[in-house]
């Protein structure tokens, strides 16, 4: 039986370097569509399993072509990969350094592949982040307006407002459009805004950035929303425990909407009470309320059932 060969890739914008484990072998190509479905077509499915660091988009052709071909792939946040690399006592960087070190890391570590990518839900990525960027622009015209003193000036922002306003609007009758044709992301859409306080910009960020919603458990679902806590002790120092990493974007929309849950639902309310009294921090109270939503949508979510 031929047992699993790693693959360590380093992706960049122009390149992805990769080392063969089992042939001792590194490789450089483009990173572009005929290079590396020349080189995807030389791998074999269900043997060869290529690790690579998160690089947001620049892995995405490679990941489109591998998933096409059968072969497992999985990322991997890039500081947990230099951790293991300063635990190597590796010192020297490069990008086929880098690429030794990811197959090392496969071949310790076994991680689990990774799920096909969903083109449906990344085209949702794209256009939720495409919002996102609309609104911060909108934001930092709103704050120049508030500090303009000139009426050519005052009325040229205001303009560019209700430019951005209208592209805004658009943009959301397209995700509208794209949540409906997506399936099953339609019907976790519908899922979601069943919650108190989970409007459609929280359900939107959610489908967008947090594909294993339903499918990892509460304790791993709050990590990768940055909502764990991480105890900070030792010896006999006891600090207050902080949150920490996670997807910042799903943080943000969490914590907004645990503030309407508060108002919203006695349930999320008492809990905010509780803790705010206990802590005496009002800002710890809403991440634990923020922490205990996205627990409850994880379940209902698993489940295929509304709040309740």
């Amino acid at each position: 039986m031929i047992g699993q060969n790693w693959i360590g890739c380093d992706v960049s914008k122009e390149t992805l370097d990769f080392f063969d484990a089992g042939q001792g072998r590194h490789c450089r190509i483009a990173n572009e569509v005929d290079a590396i479905t020349a080189f995807v077509g030389r791998l074999r499915a269900g043997v060869d399993f290529v690790v690579m660091e998160a690089t947001g988009t620049y892995d995405r052709l490679l990941r489109h072509a591998l998933a096409d071909a059968g072969v497992a792939f999985s990322r991997h946040n890039p500081e947990q990969t230099h951790h293991f690399s300063r635990s190597a006592t590796r010192r020297a960087k490069t990008d086929r350094l880098d690429a030794v070190m990811l197959a090392d890391y496969g071949r310790l570590h076994r991680p689990a592949a990774d799920p096909v990518p969903d083109r449906k839900r990344e085209r949702l990525q794209a256009l939720a982040r495409r919002r996102d960027q609309l609104v911060e622009i909108r934001a930092k015209q709103k704050k120049h307006l508030a500090e303009a003193f000139d009426d050519d000036v005052a009325a040229d922002i205001e303009a560019l407002i209700a430019q951005l306003d209208e592209r805004i609007r658009a943009l959301e009758a397209i995700i509208r459009t794209a949540i409906d044709e997506a399936g099953r992301s339609a019907e976790d859409y519908a899922l979601m805004t069943s919650a108190p306080g989970v409007a459609q910009v929280t359900a939107l960020t959610l489908l967008a950035h947090m594909p294993e919603l339903g499918q990892r458990s509460p304790k791993a679902i709050a990590a990768l929303a940055g909502l764990a806590p991480i105890d900070n002790a030792s010896g006999k120092h006891r600090r207050r425990s902080t949150i920490a990493a996670g997807r910042a974007r799903v943080r943000r929309a969490l914590y907004m909407a645990a503030l309407a849950s508060i108002k919203a639902r006695s349930r999320f309310k008492a809990t905010y009470d509780a803790i705010a009294a206990r802590s005496g921090s009002r800002k710890v109270a809403i991440i634990a309320v923020a922490r205990k939503l996205i627990v409850a949508l994880n379940a209902m979510i698993r489940d295929r059932k509304r709040f309740a």
